[in-house]
């Protein structure tokens, strides 16, 4: 009875936290920067493609299941340096499946030895609730605050900004995301897109042995109600290794590995510890991430002449 009880009250505190915390959330955040700064788009000045799979609190029934896709790159338009991107993201929870489409444009700014990218995005929300309710016996009473059928909802238009600033050691940003807080609406009423608050900062220490580099980085994400931070710290080996763990707020303990292969594809694993009380129901959190990026700054090719004249 009492662990009946228990497990009733740790699906309510995970719905409320779902509910309230609409954004997923990463532990490769550093993968994941486009979906929450579009100011990040064409950051790197190359072409980026980057897809992610989270799987979280295997072994519970309902628990999140996360996809997401990223690609930008950077390019000229009318001699002003721009950056564009695309954001895909799929989070299942629960009765939800929720599925968002973003378009990121930023204007790059030089200013001292790096880059402030500075964006905004657009797009659109789409939820789909497809609820199972078992009703006791003889329970004929209508709960009109519960779907009693599939719904499904969109959201238009959904609008984010950032500021993002790198230097070849540093990066800095701040964002918002669903700033217009755009309305699913839904049987029991409109529910909107909670605007979410976004704060990153990472660097690139050297050791003495110039293969090895270590890359601390935090992230902090809050929507006014709900605040998480995460730390990370990385150990990087002749750019090509990297491995290191985080702490989360939210009672996680994250291991991460990953390898950059053939000088463009990037494989990422992490795996989440949990050190709170849900850990005895469920088997932890993996997260898979592969990525591209290829260069495309071109260089100049010597010039031929067939004269000695034009030399």
């Amino acid at each position: 009875m009492k662990k009946g009880i228990f497990l009733t009250a740790i699906f309510l505190m995970v719905f409320v936290f779902l509910q309230a915390q609409q954004d997923p959330q990463f532990s490769q955040y550093m993968f994941t920067q486009l979906s929450i700064n579009p100011g990040y788009a064409g950051s790197d000045d190359k072409i980026n493609v980057f897809a992610l799979n989270r799987q979280q609190w295997t072994g519970f029934e309902g628990a999140p299941q996360i996809i997401e896709f990223n690609a930008d790159a950077a390019f000229t338009l009318f001699k002003l340096p721009l950056g564009a991107g695309i954001s895909i993201k799929n989070d299942k929870a629960g009765f939800n499946n929720d599925t968002e489409l973003n378009i990121s444009l930023a204007y790059k700014l030089n200013i001292g030895n790096g880059t402030l990218g500075i964006g905004v995005k657009g797009g659109i929300a789409n939820t789909n609730i497809s609820a199972q309710w078992v009703y006791p016996e003889n329970d004929t009473e209508i709960d009109n605050a519960i779907p009693a059928d599939k719904e499904n909802s969109l959201a238009m238009v959904d609008f984010g900004f950032g500021l993002f600033y790198k230097t070849p050691d540093l990066y800095l940003g701040i964002s918002s995301t669903h700033l217009n807080q755009a309305k699913y609406d839904l049987q029991q009423g409109k529910e909107k897109l909670v605007r979410h608050y976004y704060v990153t900062a990472g660097y690139n220490l050297p050791f003495s042995n110039p293969l090895l580099e270590f890359k601390p980085s935090v992230l902090v994400q809050s929507d006014g109600t709900y605040s998480q931070l995460s730390v990370n710290a990385l150990i990087e080996y002749n750019k090509k290794l990297w491995g290191g763990v985080s702490i989360r707020t939210d009672y996680a303990i994250v291991g991460v590995v990953g390898i950059e292969l053939f000088n463009w594809v990037k494989v990422g694993y992490s795996y989440d510890f949990v050190t709170s009380d849900i850990m005895e129901y469920n088997d932890g959190s993996h997260e898979i991430m592969m990525g591209f990026s290829f260069d495309v700054k071109k260089e100049k090719s010597p010039e031929k002449y067939k004269s000695i004249r034009f030399l």
